[in-house]
């Protein structure tokens, strides 16, 4: 039996050792700031964000992963392995520590030092210079939810080195609406206060963000606006209004001077390709189209796991159902709405609707074709919504190995950016506010039937977070300024 001094003495030891690692963790943040700011080099803890974050959310993110991958992952080695690449002449890059550490654990002791064995590890990376002359303008059309969300990751993502956004287009420039906008940029009742700098400037209608100004221009057609009267040109204009949908009212921003491409924050009618990023974007050269769409934040939660199972398993037919939050569309009170159920209180209702995500998915995965049905519920939750699959599979399965499917596919492959792994038996929505995953996998939800035929899934999404990464990744890939990877 352990004595009260035992029990004392470990006390102790489990704090000092806390810490010691807060302090290392606390060194690593300036080795991450350093090669950000230095060498474009962002280091990402199995796709999560390290930049900055705090010292206890870099330990967090070491212990996430350590449940995942069932491997302890010492911030020491990380903060070893950052100063490595550092040395490593290596530049514009998104490396994942997260892999090269549980890697290091597994390999490390087959290397002299940590130098060799990152310059093995990312041997085509050293010395290549980056893929892009220089930055791509973007102008934002539209500042709403999605809207002011892109530009907080604009601003934040590739310090201005790959988008940098020079203009928000509104419908309303005074310098009240310039101050409220400046406003709810820095302050979102969901989303956290931005971190940085945003101050507005209503003599030069603009905003002043972490170095960067932005014009505040008002145009009331997309037409309306020479961009290159403001030294814009060659711009990306990503449409977050959700008002032009089809290729020809898409098409009305390239008809304004300085812009060459259109991105779209919503599904697009007619021919207009739908973008899921990770799933079909490699099969659309961004010299071919001038106007892109990202599709819906369900669409591309749904599509990770509709892969993962089509590629492997087989899908003879299946139910898509979103469980998703309510948006602005609705109201909050009952009111007219020219929508069928949309006009009763959003936060006091459970809304039955209908989501396009089914047939969107047949545009991404041909051989669903006649395969999906889809339905939604908009629920009086604010954010984070749920995609639930109910598949009918043509190879017989079981629930071991479906989680192993989605846990692989969460580590390595094509979707590694789109799917995040969760087992976490007491993880509720609001736990992924702020996930940059297209769709989390609820491992510990996933049923299978005893015949190993009919599976239910449960896919947890950001619907604005996660989705604005999906359309940042587009972005670069539309502009070609993306960096090189390592995940």
């Amino acid at each position: 039996m352990n004595s009260p001094s035992d029990k004392n003495y470990q006390y102790e030891e489990s704090l000092s050792h806390w810490l010691n690692d807060e302090k290392v963790a606390n060194e690593l943040v300036a080795v991450l700031s350093q090669l950000f700011n230095d060498k474009s080099i962002e280091l990402i803890m199995h796709r999560s964000q390290l930049l900055d974050r705090t010292a206890s959310v870099i330990l967090y993110k070491h212990s996430y992963a350590e449940r995942i991958v069932n491997k302890v992952l010492k911030v020491s080695d990380s903060l070893e392995l950052a100063k490595a690449i550092g040395r490593a002449g290596i530049q514009n890059a998104r490396i994942d520590i997260g892999r090269l550490n549980f890697e290091w654990t597994e390999e490390g002791d087959k290397f002299n030092t940590v130098d060799d064995f990152v310059a093995e590890k990312l041997a085509y990376l050293i010395g290549k210079k980056p893929t892009f002359d220089k930055p791509v303008d973007v102008v934002l059309f539209g500042f709403g939810r999605i809207g002011r969300l892109v530009a907080r990751e604009l601003i934040i993502q590739g310090n201005g080195s790959q988008l940098r956004v020079r203009a928000i287009v509104t419908r309303n420039n005074s310098g009240d609406a310039i101050r409220k906008r400046a406003s709810l940029f820095r302050h979102d009742s969901i989303h956290g206060p931005f971190r940085g700098i945003a101050i507005e400037n209503i003599e030069e209608e603009s905003l002043y963000v972490n170095g960067h100004k932005i014009l505040m221009l008002e145009a009331k057609q997309p037409e309306d606006l020479d961009y290159t009267k403001y030294g814009i040109d060659n711009a990306l204009l990503i449409d977050n209004t959700g008002v032009y949908r089809d290729k020809e009212a898409l098409g009305r921003h390239l008809k304004a001077k300085g812009i060459s491409k259109v991105l779209l924050t919503a599904p697009a009618k007619g021919n207009v390709p739908n973008i899921v990023y990770g799933a079909n974007h490699l099969s659309h050269n961004p010299d071919d189209y001038d106007i892109w769409s990202a599709a819906s934040c369900t669409t591309n939660a749904a599509i990770p796991g509709l892969m993962t199972i089509e590629n492997n398993l087989g899908i003879e037919k299946g139910h898509l159902e979103t469980i998703h939050s309510y948006t602005n569309d609705q109201n909050l009170l009952d009111n007219y709405h020219k929508k069928n159920r949309r006009g009763r209180s959003a936060p006091l209702n459970m809304v039955i609707t209908e989501t396009g995500a089914a047939k969107a998915a047949v545009k991404v995965i041909p051989e669903l074709e006649g395969k999906l049905t889809g339905n939604a519920v908009r629920v009086p939750t604010p954010n984070v919504s749920l995609v639930i699959l109910t598949l009918t599979v043509k190879k017989q399965t079981s629930l071991e190995e479906v989680n192993d499917l989605f846990l692989q596919a969460s580590l390595g492959g094509g979707l590694v950016e789109q799917i995040r792994y969760s087992n976490s038996v007491e993880a509720v929505s609001s736990d992924y506010i702020g996930d940059s995953a297209a769709c989390i996998y609820d491992s510990v939800a996933t049923k299978v039937s005893s015949d190993g035929k009919n599976i239910v899934l449960y896919l947890w999404y950001d619907n604005e977070f996660g989705y604005t990464m999906q359309v940042m990744r587009l972005a670069k890939h539309i502009a070609k300024v993306k960096s090189y990877r390592y995940y």
